[in-house]
């Protein structure tokens, strides 16, 4: 089966039509990435082990041949994936097929005295605790946080670059208090930049205390030793997580639930986004650029559609979905332990994949679309009527209690024009030489506040 066949065959578009998602992530949630970190993680224990226990069995072991062991992690790959799956046909089980498979290589390696050792004192969900959390760990800070932050900064540089480009602003979709493009991308870009924090801060915790979480087992071997202080060592040094030191069999998947309630707030914020641009190009505040030989429409050649940023909205629906779906799943467990939550961990890498894939629809959609300066300029100059806020704001500086029943009346669902506005100002008696020039020389466009310095704000 060729490339092309095998796409028009998948199930999911990320595996297909989307098919760069799978190349970003299949490294970090693909079930070859599951079985991967197993491996690592298991070699990592027996590494712990020979480094920091005294045994007659792991007192044979030079350590000066680490990297040998190591090996078997390092340099795993698709024949190495092949065998566990192999093996795991005949043991049906996923964690104790690795360990056989770690089994083997020690034995070509002359370790054979090491087999015992794999493994030794774990429960299955130490494994997998662990794996996942690597897993989440390295998807989000190679794959998703890069794109996010690519969307964030692009969303700063538009900014930065329409910051002093007037427009009419909207509340309740009716003319309101002008801004400047720049700024409403500022507003985004700022959200962004709060949302990936949060995610940042997020602590991937693992566990590695046995079956029900009282080190029990390896407890019965090595009594004299402190196992709560081990384990913590072990996660922390030498795979770079954060200790859970209270748990059922299963970690308790709370740091998991953060994270997805972080990336579907992101999310969030860039579906907000999509809605507005949407509305912004019906409006014609932007124009999108063709792009030769594209089609718009089946029947109307004229259509320039923003597909993009629908295609990002569908999409976020999906990964929101799964995120939610993911976050009310997983932290409950029956008792001790119950195995619904391994197959529900599965679908991690949709929720990021889905969520990768509208970011970048979103950014394909910004990097066609321009800003209709004249039509933005129009708009402005039609509706002087939103300079009823100043004026009134300024007559109450005067001690005129009812200036904003007075502009109510003379604005209020009417369409004001430039002679309006400054035949009215002509009237203010009470105003001062400066007050009556500021209002004077005001229009929409220069309406604008801080909106220039906000648009500029260093984030």
């Amino acid at each position: 089966m060729d490339k092309q066949q095998f796409e028009s065959m998948t199930l999911c578009p990320l595996d297909g039509r989307y098919g760069f998602v799978k190349e970003a992530l299949g490294d970090y949630f693909s079930e070859y990435a599951l079985v991967k970190y197993r491996v690592y993680v298991e070699i990592q224990w027996l590494k712990f082990l020979l480094e920091n226990m005294e045994s007659d069995v792991l007192k044979q072991f030079d350590k000066s041949k680490m990297a040998s062991i190591e090996a078997i992690s390092d340099n795993f790959n698709y024949d190495s994936f092949a065998r566990i799956k192999e093996i795991e046909g005949v043991t049906r089980h996923d964690v104790k097929a690795v360990e056989y498979f770690i089994d083997e290589q020690l034995v070509e390696l002359g370790f054979d005295y090491l087999q015992s050792f794999v493994h030794i004192g774990c429960t299955s969900e130490d494994i997998n605790n662990t794996s996942y959390a690597c897993m989440l760990r390295d998807g989000l800070n190679k794959v998703w946080l890069p794109k996010a932050k690519e969307m964030m900064t692009h969303l700063d540089e538009l900014a930065f670059e329409h910051a002093s480009v007037a427009m009419l602003a909207h509340t309740h979709g009716q003319p309101a208090t002008p801004t400047t493009i720049g700024k409403e991308f500022k507003v985004y870009a700022y959200r962004m930049l709060e949302s990936i924090k949060k995610i940042e801060a997020i602590e991937m915790k693992a566990k590695f205390n046995g079956a029900t979480g009282n080190y029990s087992a390896i407890l019965s071997c090595f009594s004299q030793v402190d196992w709560q202080v081990m384990a913590k060592k072990f996660v922390e040094e030498y795979l770079g997580l954060t200790f859970n030191p209270l748990t059922t069999q299963i970690e308790s998947h709370d740091y998991t639930c953060h994270i997805l309630d972080g990336v579907r707030h992101f999310n969030n914020i860039l579906v907000d986004l999509d809605v507005d641009m949407w509305l912004y190009i019906s409006m014609e505040y932007f124009k999108q650029i063709p792009v030769k030989g594209e089609v718009g429409s089946s029947t109307m050649p004229h259509k320039v559609n923003p597909i993009r940023f629908e295609n990002s909205e569908a999409n976020v629906d999906l990964s929101n979905s799964l995120c939610v779906s993911l976050s009310n799943k997983l932290p409950k467990s029956r008792m001790q332990r119950d195995l619904s939550d391994s197959s529900s961990q599965r679908n991690l890498g949709l929720a990021f994949g889905y969520s990768l894939q509208a970011i970048s629809e979103t950014l394909n959609g910004l990097a066609k679309c321009v800003v209709n300066v004249d039509k933005v300029a129009s708009d402005l100059d039609g509706k002087w009527e939103v300079l009823a806020e100043p004026i009134q704001t300024v007559l109450r500086k005067y001690g005129i209690s009812d200036a904003y029943d007075t502009l109510k009346e003379l604005t209020r669902g009417k369409s004001i024009s430039k002679e309006d506005i400054l035949a009215f100002v002509e009237t203010l008696d009470v105003l001062s030489p400066e007050d009556r020039d500021v209002l004077i020389h005001m229009s929409p466009a220069s309406y604008i506040g801080d909106a220039v310095a906000l648009a500029k704000i260093k984030l």
